[in-house]
């Protein structure tokens, strides 16, 4: 069943044509990388299906749904979820209370503390730090936060903007290693990245993005065996664009 799909999507900063006519089609229990270099239209992308950016043209269609330009509290409401760059989770606040804060869109409380305990099985580290605030948490503990936060509003759909920025290697290991594991779950996940090797080895399939383009989509195997990732990678065609505005970081 496709649960997500985006179609013909153009979004414009200023004049910096960011994204160019993008179709992406999401089936439910999947796993879809959506990935290429820095400035290539990744970002602006997600933002795009959680309301944050207005399209020019195009639509986002959500389990049959024309949501379009939706408020991003109401696409939240409907059963998408991101986890954005950069964690932002609210680092005063204990990894509790983070927890709670997710499930801002459950009005059932018995069923927000069996999630709350659901999420401290899948995390362990939480349910140990669960009264401690978030900020004194490790990079890699607080992208665990940031994880489990977003799926205490019972998404049909995870959005994860660039989950291994700036974690060392082993760390980056171990949020791959969860992310497949909500593939167990029955999670569908959009995973926004940058690493390439990580991402093939667990999607279903993948999107490679170019300029805001689609230069190609598959399986993993099909992307590593026709797919040039490496000219969208080193540069190959990233000269011809406008730069792009901070906005329109990866």
């Amino acid at each position: 069943m496709t649960l997500l799909y985006l179609s013909k999507l153009n979004v414009f900063y200023g004049a910096n044509h960011a994204v160019r006519d993008l179709d992406l089609q999401i089936e439910e229990g999947e796993i879809v990388g959506l990935i290429g270099a820095n400035g290539a239209g990744k970002s602006t992308t997600m933002m795009s299906i959680m309301g944050a950016v207005k399209p020019r043209s195009g639509a986002v269609v959500f389990d049959g749904r024309n949501i379009t330009g939706m408020a991003p509290e109401d696409v939240l409401k409907l059963g998408i979820a991101p986890v954005m760059e950069g964690r932002r989770i609210f680092q005063s606040l204990t990894v509790g209370e983070n927890l709670r804060m997710g499930a801002a869109t459950v009005a059932d409380k018995d069923q927000v503390a069996k999630d709350i305990e659901r999420w401290c099985i899948l995390f362990p580290i939480l349910k140990e730090r669960y009264d401690r605030p978030a900020g004194n948490l490790s990079g890699g503990q607080q992208q665990m936060v940031a994880v489990a936060r977003a799926l205490m509003s019972r998404p049909r759909v995870l959005l994860m903007d660039e989950p291994s920025l700036g974690l060392a290697p082993l760390i980056v290991a171990d949020i791959f290693k969860l992310i497949a594991e909500l593939r167990s779950l029955g999670m569908t996940v959009l995973l926004v990245e940058q690493n390439v090797r990580m991402t093939l080895n667990i999607a279903d399939r993948a999107y490679l993005l170019n300029l805001g383009r689609v230069e190609f989509s598959g399986t993993p195997d099909q992307i590593r065996a026709e797919a040039d990732i490496e000219r969208t990678y080193l540069g190959g065609g990233q000269t011809s664009a406008p730069a792009a505005s901070p906005a329109t970081a990866s």
